[in-house]
């Protein structure tokens, strides 16, 4: 195991397993929510009204706002959130606030009326089907040569991803956030970020005997055949709820595949844990089904918004005018990005930098399978949320996340995620003709990705006598290169913004999610937005407010 991804366990009050000590340095003391309930907690949600006055407005609710917005609240500063997504907060017919992986419907995808899956293929059938258009959870968005998936709701990218928090080893960090002093990134802001997302790792006994992580014990012992290491990585899931789930007395969450459209029961989501500790000041309203369109400087000081209020079918309902004192831009590394480069070139904020838009990159992103020997079988039952990885970084430019392939049946494939050392950086433009925001990006920069991806499983391969998979991303197609689950950059740090995410030319305006970090941080990007977002609010709450 590397350093960068050893975990100190520690007891506390909440569950057996601790939280996530980081990488050298104790947790910082912090007040987490407790045990994952049957539903998920309800976050205050209301809609704001036209010609409301906010002290703080926060432009979306994923990491980088959430944690603006605890910070921001606990100074004594009240806080307006709007993100674009629903609250997801009721049940649906089946009883339940998320759609299975298996079965998406209705709640599965961003005004889609025919799914996106990253897995198009199955066995040489499609599988993607017709549903009705509505607000969903996964945002499938396309630009020319990449799809980039993202969390649609209060909650943002914490619905709908795998939920590993890793922390990047210290010696890559300088290529990640050049500008960032490291030692307070490791020694607080790491630590900081781990305890309030509510990280901790699987019991290894547990994992060494549990039926549905047989599929990631495969992946070690064939990883480690190859010489390459497995390393445990840490997660956002209460490990005591998925022990139960296996023992069968509570509801199933992650054991029944609930992962792609959001998670009912064990995964500790932003709303479980800074959110639910930002409704707790008392000082934090979020309004769901609300998208902002425009923000100027207002006569008065200040900025005035323009937010449009939305319905379920996406059609605009309301537009709303309010001013904020200050306004944090956390729409993701695309939201974000694409709002800054609209507003720059149509005038509303003509004073923004010529950085904006740039440095944008898919985080080296590409997917594959193998097809493993009959003595080798994945098992049927597979656990949701992925617990390692396979770490060639140094010497080959990629880290693997060992993926599941919850498929409810025995497929005797190896699925992963692969996060690769990739220069290519795209850029968003305004398009005057549509009005809308484009992306530069070009497919053949996949290659990058998929040659390094390919020191690793050519050698396990070769190793094991296996072959790849051909039948998950289209006929006779190996790799999944059309796609990224982690986007980053567009409003870089200490470029578009100053180092601590204060946009250049306008006071009170701020950048604090993806969008700052340029295109690559080596591991899952989740746990380094957070602790960026908390090192930066820390600065801008002590020197601006």
């Amino acid at each position: 195991m590397t350093d960068a991804t050893r975990p100190e366990v520690a007891r506390n009050g909440l569950t057996r397993r601790g939280f996530l000590v980081g990488t050298s340095s104790l947790l910082g003391a912090a007040t987490l929510t407790g045990r994952a309930a049957a539903a998920q907690p309800r976050t205050a949600t209301a809609a704001v009204a036209d010609g409301a006055h906010v002290p703080a407005l926060v432009v979306g609710t994923g990491y980088g706002g959430s944690v603006a917005a605890l910070r921001l609240a606990e100074a004594g500063v009240d806080v307006q959130m709007v993100e674009m997504g629903m609250a997801w907060d009721t049940p649906g017919s089946d009883g339940k606030i998320f759609a299975n992986t298996t079965q998406p419907d209705y709640r599965s995808f961003w005004l889609r009326t025919r799914t996106r899956q990253p897995i198009s293929n199955f066995l040489g059938f499609p599988i993607d089907k017709d549903v009705p258009r509505h607000t969903g959870i996964l945002d499938a968005e396309e630009f020319a040569g990449i799809v980039v998936y993202q969390g649609r709701g209060v909650g943002g990218g914490s619905l709908v991803n795998g939920g590993m928090a890793v922390t990047p080893k210290r010696e890559n960090f300088a290529a990640i956030l050049p500008s960032v002093d490291p030692a307070e990134m490791y020694d607080t802001y790491y630590p900081r970020a781990n305890a309030g997302l509510g990280t901790g790792t699987i019991d290894p006994a547990w994992f060494d005997t549990t039926d549905c992580y047989q599929y990631a014990r495969v992946g070690r012992k064939q990883a480690q055949r190859s010489g390459f290491p497995f390393v445990f990585v840490p997660d956002v899931y209460d490990w005591d709820y998925m022990e139960q789930e296996a023992a069968g007395t509570v509801p199933k969450s992650a054991l029944a595949g609930e992962i792609l459209y959001g998670n009912n029961y064990g995964k500790k989501t932003l709303q479980k844990t800074y959110l639910a500790r930002a409704k707790a000041t008392g000082r934090v309203v979020i309004s769901a089904l609300h998208k902002v369109t425009s923000v100027t400087p207002a006569a008065g000081g200040g900025y005035t918004v323009r937010i449009d209020q939305l319905d379920t079918t996406g059609a605009t309902t309301a537009t709303k005018e309010i001013t904020a004192d200050r306004v944090f831009f956390a729409a993701g590394s695309v939201g974000t990005s694409k709002l800054l480069t609209r507003l720059k070139a149509t005038g509303a904020l003509p004073a923004l930098n010529d950085e904006i838009g740039k440095g944008w990159g898919d985080n080296g992103n590409v997917m594959c399978g193998r097809a493993n020997h009959l003595w080798d079988p994945t098992g049927a039952l597979q656990a949701s949320i992925p617990t390692g990885g396979i770490d060639n970084w140094a010497a080959g430019g990629a880290f693997a996340e060992v993926a599941p392939l919850p498929t409810g049946i025995e497929t005797y494939a190896s699925f992963y995620l692969s996060i690769t050392k990739t220069p290519h950086r795209a850029q968003f433009t305004y398009n005057p003709t549509t009005g809308g925001v484009d992306l530069d990006w070009q497919k053949a920069w996949k290659q990058t990705s998929i040659d390094a991806a390919k020191t690793i499983f050519d050698k396990i391969n070769a190793t094991e006598g296996t072959i790849y998979r051909t039948d998950l991303f289209g006929t006779y197609k190996i790799w999944g290169d059309h796609l990224t689950y982690h986007p980053l950059g567009g409003a870089v740090l200490n470029k578009a913004t100053d180092n601590y995410g204060r946009l250049q030319g306008y006071s009170g305006l701020y950048v604090i999610d993806g969008a700052l970090i340029p295109g690559n941080t080596s591991v899952n990007p989740f746990v380094t937005i957070t602790a960026l977002a908390e090192r930066n609010i820390a600065r801008i709450v002590a020197t601006d407010l």
